[in-house]
């Protein structure tokens, strides 16, 4: 850990992510040139220069947004309180909706809470990884984002994933693949080996929890399955990448050779700011103020 964070704190540079994704989801900055050196000419021609290469440390904070996103999540639905103030960071932005569900089977609940301790686990070591780089926890939305997910997915006109340990696995199904896409995507952009490691490490831990909830929901049957069809395809509308539906003779979400899919971060901020549109979007969905840090814009 000490090596990892020694090397988040000194900005380990990455290829431009322009040309490792092909695509601006990071801050475009365009700097223009100061003039060309003829006081007569009052229109110089602007120079633009290509955005500056983003760090490790950038994509391990775009990833503790995502963190923070299901750690209050799961931590509402299992205790019916979210991260502490020591876990949300300084000025950390407000979270509204969440409560504990009444959860009727054990099991199920104790899977809530495993899952809850793993999310809260995340935070807490991307946090210390970081060190004092790492971005507080930014605002979040965990009722009208439902609402909106749902009316937009053709499920109803609302949706309330804390009213019931059903509509729960439905909820957590929202995040779970998103987390293993995103994290798979970021893979082939981060520099140092033992940042790769560790975000290897978590995303192994966040596939377990898709198979756990994929699992469970294809055992209710309809009308959940359908419900997380439907989820489904509205992240492909919105973000992108593959799907792989629900069914009661498929549950893995991975390609013809059995390898998970990835998303870019820009697919990922467009599922997560609820938002297909063409053009940069900046916030919405869960994150109604956008994410915090240099990853913050789905173009």
């Amino acid at each position: 850990m000490d090596k990892l964070r020694d090397r988040l704190r000194s900005g380990v540079s990455r290829r431009s992510f322009l040309a490792g994704m092909g695509t601006s989801v990071g801050a475009t900055v365009a700097v223009l040139a100061t003039g060309c050196g003829n006081d007569s000419n009052s229109n110089p021609t602007p120079t633009p220069v290509a955005p500056p290469a983003l760090t490790d440390a950038d994509y391990l904070n775009f990833a503790l947004n995502l963190e923070y996103l299901e750690a209050e999540f799961y931590l509402r639905a299992a205790t019916g309180s979210g991260l502490s103030d020591t876990d949300a960071g300084s000025g950390a932005g407000t979270v509204t909706g969440g409560s504990q569900v009444a959860f009727k089977t054990p099991a199920i609940q104790q899977y809530a809470m495993e899952i809850a301790n793993d999310e809260l686990a995340h935070v807490r070591f991307l946090r210390k990884a970081l060190g004092s780089a790492a971005v507080s926890r930014p605002a979040i939305n965990l009722s009208g984002s439902f609402n909106a997910a749902a009316s937009a997915a053709g499920i109803g006109s609302s949706f309330n994933p804390f009213a019931d340990e059903n509509s729960f696995l439905v909820g957590a199904f929202t995040f779970e693949d998103v987390g293993v896409t995103a994290y798979h995507g970021a893979a082939g952009l981060l520099t140092d080996k033992n940042n790769l490691a560790a975000a290897a490490g978590i995303l192994a831990t966040e596939a377990y929890h898709a198979g756990e909830i994929r699992t469970l929901i294809t055992q209710l049957g309809d009308p959940y399955v359908t419900y997380a069809n439907q989820i489904s395809t509205l992240r492909a509308t919105a973000g992108g990448g593959a799907e792989t539906m629900l069914s009661g003779n498929t549950i893995v979400a991975s390609d013809s050779n059995s390898i998970s899919y990835d998303r870019t971060p820009s697919q990922v901020l467009h599922i997560v700011y609820l938002n297909a549109m063409a053009g940069t979007i900046f916030s919405g969905g869960f994150f109604p103020s956008g994410m915090n840090g240099t990853i913050i814009a789905a173009s």
